[in-house]
This record gives C-alpha cells, sequence and structure tokens, in this order.
C-alpha cells in the first residue's frame, strides 16, 4: 500500500500523462494507471477536486455505467504577476 502523499503524488502524474486535448481520464481510469485502489482514488480524486489540483473538463458516457461519468484533467498554473507590474499599479495609485 502507497503512503498518503505518495497516492496523491501517483494520481496528479497519471491526470498529467493521460490528459489530451480531445480526452481527459475518468476516476476509474487514473486509479488504474496510478495503481491505487479505486475506493481510496475516489476519496482522492474528490479532495484534489476540492483543493483545487484537478478539474473535471468534461462528462463522457461509458459502458459500466448508466449516466455520465467525469473526466479530470489537472487544473491550470495561476500565473502569479510580476514584482514590476505591482510596483507599476503602485506607482499609479499613488499619483
Amino acid at each position: 500500500m502507497r503512503p498518503p502523499g505518495e497516492a496523491r503524488l501517483a494520481l496528479l502524474k497519471a491526470a498529467v500523462e493521460l490528459t489530451t486535448a480531445a480526452r481527459s481520464p475518468t476516476m476509474r481510469e487514473l486509479a488504474a494507471r496510478a495503481c491505487v485502489g479505486q475506493e481510496a482514488a475516489m476519496h482522492l480524486v474528490r479532495n484534489m477536486k476540492r483543493a483545487g489540483l484537478l478539474v473535471v473538463k468534461r462528462t463522457r458516457r461509458v459502458d459500466y455505467r448508466n449516466r455520465p461519468v467525469a473526466e479530470y484533467a489537472p487544473a491550470e498554473p495561476v500565473q502569479q504577476p510580476e514584482a514590476s507590474e505591482l510596483g507599476r499599479v503602485l506607482a499609479t495609485w499613488m499619483r
């Protein structure tokens, strides 16, 4: 069994590897690629989605479930403003 932090990293790595422009992995596909149990993956993916590490890109119909399942992808990194931009804003504000 994997340590808790390692399972989360393995799921995130699997999401990065399996995500393409046309298709993203489902929770079951993430669990299989990361070698994590499905129940553990279900809880971890839910927590990772809440933390903002994963986002639901779209839904897909699968043969093992009546309802569409979510496709997960890594969240886009948020760009931090550069220090020069902040200085320019502050200088404009001080005028």
